[in-house]
């Protein structure tokens, strides 16, 4: 296939992606997700339906793959089979979450709040029980309480994807959780190799070759440091954030 073929080919498994993850949003919320309000208690519920999108993601990155739109390595996943986890991540592309919870079990979230009333992942959404962005002050409270029930949570402290001019700009949420929760944080490093699916880049603009995702989850940052000595809790959760958004930008700058 010439190289020019294989775009063309890219192109369209890459709206074929689009188009599956649309249609499988919309079963999950119209179908599968009601049978589970019906049948089980709300606990329950929202347990099983965190279980069946981390299985159709799993399913579906795979489809990618197998459709020769992407490929990925994943470095240190036993890492995250703990449980209780704060796990950030930098933002580079628009599928990372999807990557992260196809592969993070009792995986909870800190979801944009218009994809509550998006058509394709309002359904998932509400019924996984992520956390929404809208929250306010109430979001730091929703992340620790999810925390002391055992699930890991999943946080992409740039709030949305690293601009393009590649600069990461961290706000203190994920510090602030990390802080008033006591919780050590597992920080996950994504690469994407030619870069795609940036930060208003339209997806349809597809690179010349298949991109390469190296999603790696290093060893946990303890906070230990940051709270001791007195530190009032903004004092503590600022300087977490400023070490944070030094760590991120050198594992990228190393790579680069």
């Amino acid at each position: 296939m010439g190289e020019s073929s294989a775009r063309y080919w890219r192109l369209a498994a890459t709206a074929l992606s689009f188009a599956v993850f649309g249609i499988a949003g919309l079963l999950l919320g119209v179908v599968v997700f009601p049978l589970f309000a019906v049948l089980v208690g709300r606990e329950r519920r929202i347990s099983m339906a965190r279980q069946v999108i981390r299985l159709v993601l799993r399913a579906y990155v795979e489809l990618m793959r197998l459709l020769g739109v992407l490929r990925y390595d994943i470095s240190g996943l036993q890492r995250l089979e703990r449980g209780g986890l704060l796990i950030l991540a930098n933002h580079p592309t628009l599928i990372d979450t999807i990557f992260l919870m196809a592969f993070v079990k009792k995986a909870d979230c800190i979801v944009k709040a218009e994809l509550w009333n998006n058509p394709f992942t309002r359904g998932p959404v509400r019924a996984a029980g992520y956390i929404s962005n809208a929250g306010g002050p109430s979001l730091v409270a929703a992340g620790i309480a999810t925390l002391q029930r055992g699930n890991n949570l999943i946080v992409f402290p740039e709030g949305t994807r690293t601009p393009g001019d590649g600069l990461i700009r961290l706000k203190r949420g994920a510090a602030n959780i990390a802080v008033r929760g006591g919780r050590d944080i597992t920080p996950v490093v994504i690469r994407c190799e030619p870069p795609t699916l940036g930060k208003g880049e339209k997806w349809w603009r597809v690179p010349a070759c298949r991109v390469h995702f190296r999603i790696d989850v290093q060893d946990d940052i303890a906070v230990r440091s940051f709270i001791q000595g007195g530190a009032s809790d903004v004092m503590a959760a600022r300087h977490l954030t400023d070490y944070l958004q030094l760590y991120f930008t050198g594992k990228q700058e190393r790579h680069a």
